[in-house]
């Protein structure tokens, strides 16, 4: 069963919008999906309890700390939403249940420092256990910008795959404070987001061995 790892050190990167997002993308492709929120805030665990019962289900795994991660039972995948500031041991035990790992940054400077060196940190703990596939998703970005141009030498530099520019747009917002995500609504009314979901929607589904990717 697959677990996917959202997580960034720095905070106020999307994780939670992202999280939420992929998980009502997996539940509209009818998989049995959890949603677990290991931050202190319990946004994602919030957002969920706001999702109204018609919608393709997304169940909630209940955790309260990265002691308790044990693989859910009953479920075909799992997605977990990480607080900012996780490193070290925390980290650790996220990534011994996680078979892939997205990262959202965005398009500034202090991400792009934050980003570089979590994505070390990460290919280090690699080494020494099994090593999770990662994936970047740039958020918030808007197009033709100095920002934007400067993200993309950035991630040239990491070697990782970019799965998604994001752009800066209230639909997430609007969805989220509804329970919601893009696949919960008239496709021509978030058109232009889902079709910067696509690579990232194949990654997410692909049956690729465990390893970077």
């Amino acid at each position: 069963m697959p677990v996917i790892l959202v997580a960034n050190p720095k905070g106020g990167v999307g994780k939670s919008t992202l999280a939420s997002n992929i998980a009502g993308f997996l539940a509209h492709r009818g998989h049995a999906v959890m949603l677990g929120d290991i931050d202190r805030q319990q946004s994602s665990a919030r957002w969920l309890a706001q999702r109204p019962a018609a919608l393709p289900a997304i169940h909630g795994w209940a955790l309260e700390s990265t002691e308790q991660l044990r693989t859910p039972k009953g479920v075909s995948h799992a997605v977990l939403d990480t607080p900012a500031g996780l490193h070290g041991k925390k980290l650790a035990q996220a990534l011994k249940v996680a078979d892939r790992v997205v990262v959202p940054l965005q398009p500034s400077l202090f991400d792009i420092q934050a980003t570089f060196d979590f994505v070390k940190g990460l290919r280090e703990m690699a080494k020494d256990g099994r090593a999770p596939a990662i994936g970047l998703v740039a958020m918030r970005v808007r197009e033709g910008t100095l920002s934007q141009q400067q993200l993309h030498q950035f991630i040239e530099q990491l070697g990782l795959p970019l799965l998604a520019e994001l752009r800066d747009t209230q639909n997430y917002v609007q969805l989220a404070a509804r329970g919601l995500t893009l696949w919960d609504i008239a496709p021509g009314r978030v058109a232009r987001d889902l079709a910067q979901w696509e690579r990232l929607s194949a990654w997410l589904e692909r049956a690729a061995p465990v390893g970077a990717e």
